[in-house]
């Protein structure tokens, strides 16, 4: 019988990485410039496995292939096969994530037999005058951009926006952005590793002692030249409510903050759900079984987990689903 299940993360070395993911999510790796935790993967040479209970051990795919929608979700499994839409992670930039752009899901097809990459932020940490930079500032067209390119003038046409715990975005594919210095986030997209870099201050990776490539011709092709008057989304914070956060057709997330006692019905939703705990800590019950939940932890329920008890003197939950 499937149960809440909780996956190993991967743990990938960035040029900009830090050790927040260590020091403040009390996350256990060897290494240094630690940037990104994959907490449930389905990219291929890149897949989580189950880390404890019955089905220790299991890759995503392995459980997908053995329970199909009873797993994803009937609409899901019908969607999408044995292919997991989501990746969900946790991000520290310990200094700028290079000025990068990601295709929509039939440039990304064409080109790389991949998803596309929609995504979202939601800010955990950002130390004093931290920022993100998303979208453009001011209209420009892609002759002046590629100007900008060459003259290294392209941050000063960017929107820049300082950010605090709680901040959350939405990154459409065709958006430029850039995650800032000292900013701890979670992340929820669609299951791609497509990235069209076109800017990355010429540092020089460590490990390879040459600057990474850049990508500025596929990025202006799929590039999103439309301003927008506001970058940053808006939503409630009532306790013990599933409150809207982002919905979009590639993911739903909603901010859960927990106080007591509540019982989530999910007989109504044909999906998986995903709790990131990005505050506090809370215990999920299932069958009289408890299951810890942590900040800076994520656990997965089966879409044929239709309801569970959440408990927390005070947690916040990010809840994804499809």
């Amino acid at each position: 019988m499937l149960t809440p299940l909780k996956f190993q993360p991967l743990f990938k070395y960035r040029i900009w990485g830090g050790n927040k993911l260590k020091t403040v999510l009390n996350k256990d790796y060897d290494g240094d410039s630690i940037g990104e935790s994959w907490e449930i993967s389905d990219v291929p040479n890149d897949e989580t496995i189950v880390a404890d209970g019955s089905f220790k051990g299991y890759t995503l795919k392995q459980l997908i292939q053995e329970f199909k929608g009873e797993f994803l979700g009937e609409s899901v499994y019908k969607q999408f096969g044995e292919a997991f839409p989501l990746l969900i992670k946790f991000i520290d930039a310990k200094t700028p994530l290079s000025i990068q752009v990601h295709p929509n899901n039939e440039y990304a097809k064409t080109h790389h037999n991949s998803f596309g990459k929609n995504e979202m932020w939601y800010i955990m940490q950002a130390d004093e005058d931290a920022n993100i930079i998303v979208g453009f500032e001011k209209e420009i067209d892609k002759t002046q951009f590629k100007q900008h390119l060459e003259d290294k003038t392209l941050l000063e046409v960017m929107h820049h926006e300082n950010v605090k715990k709680g901040d959350a975005f939405y990154i459409p594919t065709g958006r430029i952005h850039a995650i800032g210095a000292g900013v701890m986030l979670a992340e929820i997209q669609q299951t791609s590793d497509v990235t069209y870099r076109v800017y990355d201050y010429d540092r020089v990776d460590k490990t390879t002692g040459k600057t990474r490539e850049l990508h500025t011709e596929q990025a202006t092709e799929v590039l999103d030249f439309n301003v927008e008057e506001r970058y940053k989304t808006d939503y409630q914070k009532e306790t013990n409510t599933s409150n809207t956060l982002i919905h979009s057709p590639y993911f739903k997330t909603n901010f859960l903050p927990v106080k007591g006692e509540l019982v989530k019905d999910y007989s109504n939703t044909d999906s998986f759900v995903i709790y990131m705990c990005v505050s506090g800590q809370a215990i999920i019950q299932y069958q009289q079984k408890d299951y810890n939940l942590n900040a800076g932890e994520t656990i997965l329920l089966p879409a044929s987990i239709k309801e569970v008890m959440l408990k927390s003197e005070d947690a916040q939950i990010l809840e994804v689903y499809f």
